[in-house]
């Protein structure tokens, strides 16, 4: 069958080029972002704002998720230049990692924003002492890294998925940027004690929905469930309906990770029926309409027996 089917092989030196291409701005934003998160988390605690400290939680996911885009750019350039070696142990490559890294991430976030809640139903009773010029001179600063970084990521967010989650990153954590300044001037202006606190707690409300999100999304992947985009009783229906298919079955459908979707299936097909064809109109099917490139199917006449004994 070698002979006359083709496999297409474009999906990951296409990915790993466009992260190639951008890795540049996105080192930059990352180290802009690192060193800024240090100064904001001293900060808040000079100044004893909680605004100031939620904003650096966010702050530190957003170092970690840039620093996921840069690793995930270097275990897939590595893992090109060096597939013979790499193959033997890791099958899939080391995309997965970026998965485990979300995972984690997540935990993380979930973990910042239960404390800031916590901390802020503390102060509302406590009600200490925020210094407001030096949480608004802090905040300020913090709203200009996460411009600079906003533009530096914005080309690439339009031609890699990696670095559209970073891009998506900076641009929430601008958000929170702006609620901290926004506390800051109420603080200074009318003395309001208790903004502080509020903003800090709405600030981890904010965070509390896009963990969740990151979380569901990761455990799917880490679970090999199949994509929510993709009907897979609808696919093993489109499977079936080509010319010579009599049966689909083990049919299995996973995202290795992001924009990366395999599928594999066992095609039962009548006598004399051309098992080349069959590949190659199953490999369309799947790209055209499903959008995933990576397909694996077993042909096997209807006259074969054994495949159905399988007891997982």
């Amino acid at each position: 069958m070698s002979a006359a089917h083709d496999h297409g092989h474009s999906h990951g030196p296409t990915l790993a080029r466009a992260g190639e291409r951008h890795r540049r701005p996105l080192t930059i934003a990352f180290v802009l972002i690192g060193a800024f998160f240090v100064v904001e988390a001293v900060a808040g605690v000079l100044t004893n704002s909680l605004a100031l400290l939620s904003d650096a939680g966010h702050m530190l996911t957003d170092v970690i998720g840039l620093g996921m885009a840069l690793a995930a750019i270097q275990l897939a350039t590595r893992y090109q230049s060096d597939t013979r070696s790499s193959a033997n142990s890791h099958t899939f490559g080391l995309y997965r990692l970026e998965i485990l890294a979300a995972f984690v991430n997540s935990l993380l976030l979930f973990a910042v924003a239960i404390w800031v809640l916590v901390e802020a139903v503390r102060r509302l009773f406590d009600e200490p002492e925020v210094l407001g010029i030096p949480m608004l001179v802090v905040a300020t600063l913090g709203l200009a890294v996460n411009v600079v970084a906003f533009f530096l990521l914005r080309e690439g967010s339009k031609e890699s998925l990696n670095i559209e989650g970073a891009y998506l990153e900076v641009l929430a954590d601008g958000v929170g940027s702006v609620g901290v300044i926004l506390a800051a001037i109420l603080l200074q202006v009318f003395g309001w004690s208790w903004v502080d606190p509020v903003i800090g707690a709405a600030i981890g409300l904010w965070i509390l929905p896009r963990t969740y999100r990151l979380g569901r999304q990761a455990v799917r992947v880490l679970l090999q469930a199949a994509p929510a985009h993709i009907d897979v009783h609808a696919l093993e229906a489109d499977l079936a309906t080509i010319p010579g298919v009599v049966d689909v079955h083990d049919l299995h459908v996973w995202t290795l990770t992001s924009e990366m979707e395999a599928a594999s299936a066992h095609l039962m097909t009548g006598a004399d029926t051309d098992a080349h064809s069959v590949l190659d109109q199953a490999r369309h099917l799947l790209h055209d309409r499903y959008g995933i490139e990576h397909g694996t199917f077993q042909v096997e006449p209807d006259t074969h027996e054994g495949c159905r004994e399988i007891s997982w």
